[in-house]
């Protein structure tokens, strides 16, 4: 049964608390914690300030690899020195893979699974202090509430913009793939998903309140439609059709998954933007093997030669992983050959990471930590230099950005339909504003390209 966000029942209230977030991982966890701040806030509870000391402390973790796991335990340590006293809420997918590890951490109160993060107000109803007093005097609850995640069959609405300008809209959640190297299904659970109805009415509420731009987010996007019977390209467009909303972005999604009748449709349609998300994961189809990837180095050449003969000036994004097991040197080089031969915009590199459980584990021979650094050092130059490339192929021509107001200064961000990062000298009034511009050269740090207005000097 769904549920869209707060207000078709009645929530708890905690007026006057404070409460402070910190999120790691990836743009659906962001999106989760900003609807845990919506449904807080409803209840009376306001984000802790800068130098506030909060009342409540939520942390939503990541567990892609071990380094994400050690910055989950930093994040906490830190939010508990910096609000002692804080009733400390630990969730995500860290807290539903180690509930007992998070908990036994010194000043965690509580842990939330997957299924249980939706129903916090309730859980901070029954077992939050009402006074600093009652909380020093206590003892640390260290409770942890998971439930497996084999058994995990709802799915918890998203749809949200946090401090940005743009939304993210949740539309999927879990995974059926289960890559050899990969813990999220155990964390996340099976496929699931909203429908598209309930979809359509977050995106119009999203436009309702300003919204202009709306990000699709998921653990496997492309994989909408298990639990209601729609398909995904239905969705967009029936998400297309909601006025108010002038770009949409695909966060993420698998290559075998982004069909050509969905690439048609967004090269012709409205909203949807020239920019796609793409896991490679190896330019090896060997390696692929190993990972139990579902496509071939072949198929996903293809892919991107499509995405550019429809959309030609498209900014394509892949995740490339290093160091997977498996992964002799001769299959590293012929991945970053063929790496290098794509025509894609930008890499998301990372290295390999052993978790705990996973079929990786039994593949042989494994790679020497340093070998991994220097082979994701060599992708990541190669990244810089596609990156740069797209860039400067964009210099002198004209494109809508749409702006958003820096959090100091008189300089603004946006970016084009292609995802190409602009910063411009801009009133504060043109914050969520879709400015025609023209791109000039690189700004001093490199990190995107100067504009001016079009017809401007």
């Amino acid at each position: 049964m769904e549920r869209i966000l707060a207000g078709t029942k009645e929530v708890p209230v905690f007026e006057g608390k404070k409460a402070a977030y910190f999120t790691l991982g990836c743009k659906l966890n962001f999106a989760e914690t900003s609807t845990i701040g919506r449904l807080l806030e409803q209840a009376g509870v306001r984000t802790a300030r800068q130098g506030e000391c909060a009342d409540i402390c939520v942390v939503n973790t990541c567990s892609v690899t071990e380094v994400a796991d050690h910055k989950c335990r930093q994040a906490i340590h830190k939010l508990v020195k910096a609000h002692p006293g804080a009733f400390v809420v630990v969730t995500g997918c860290y807290a539903q893979l180690k509930p007992e590890t998070v908990a036994a951490i010194e000043g965690v109160d509580l842990v939330l699974g997957a299924e249980q993060k939706g129903d916090i107000l309730r859980y901070l109803e029954e077992r939050l202090p009402s006074s600093s007093c009652e909380r020093h005097a206590g003892s640390a609850l260290h409770e942890y509430h998971t439930v497996p995640m084999k058994e995990v069959r709802t799915f918890m609405p998203s749809c949200s913009c946090g401090e940005r300008t743009r939304y993210f809209l949740k539309v999927q959640d879990g995974c059926d793939y289960f890559c050899t190297y990969c813990t999220i299904p155990y964390a996340r659970g099976r496929s699931r998903n909203g429908s598209i109805a309930s979809l359509v009415a977050q995106a119009r509420q999203a436009a309702a309140e300003g919204g202009r731009e709306i990000v699709l987010t998921g653990v496997n996007t492309g994989d909408f439609g298990k639990t209601t019977g729609e398909h995904f390209l239905d969705l967009l467009k029936a998400l297309d059709e909601v006025e108010g909303i002038t770009r949409y972005r695909i966060s993420s999604i698998e290559p075998n998954l982004l069909t050509d009748e969905i690439l048609e449709f967004c090269a012709a349609s409205r909203a949807f933007m020239p920019h796609f998300h793409i896991p490679l994961q190896s330019g090896s189809d060997e390696v692929l093997r190993l990972m139990h990837r579902r496509y071939t180095t072949g198929f996903f050449a293809d892919k991107v030669r499509r995405v550019k003969e429809l959309m030609p000036d498209a900014f394509i994004g892949v995740d490339v992983m290093v160091g997977m097991r498996g992964e002799t040197p001769a299959r590293f080089d012929e991945a970053y050959g063929f790496i290098r031969s794509l025509d894609v915009s930008q890499l998301h590199v990372f290295s390999y990471s052993e978790r705990p459980g996973t079929a990786a584990l039994r593949i042989e021979p494994a790679v020497a930590p340093e070998e991994k650094h220097r082979r994701s050092q060599l992708l990541l130059e190669l990244s810089a230099q596609k990156w740069e490339a797209f860039y400067r192929r964009h210099i002198g021509q004209e494109a809508e950005v749409l702006l958003e107001k820096a959090k100091t200064g008189g300089v603004m961000h946006g970016f084009t339909p292609n995802y190409i990062r602009v910063e411009m000298s801009a009133e504060g009034q043109w914050d969520n504003h879709l400015v025609k511009v023209k791109l000039g050269d690189f700004n001093a740090d490199g990190s995107a390209l100067c504009a001016v207005p079009a017809g401007g000097e």
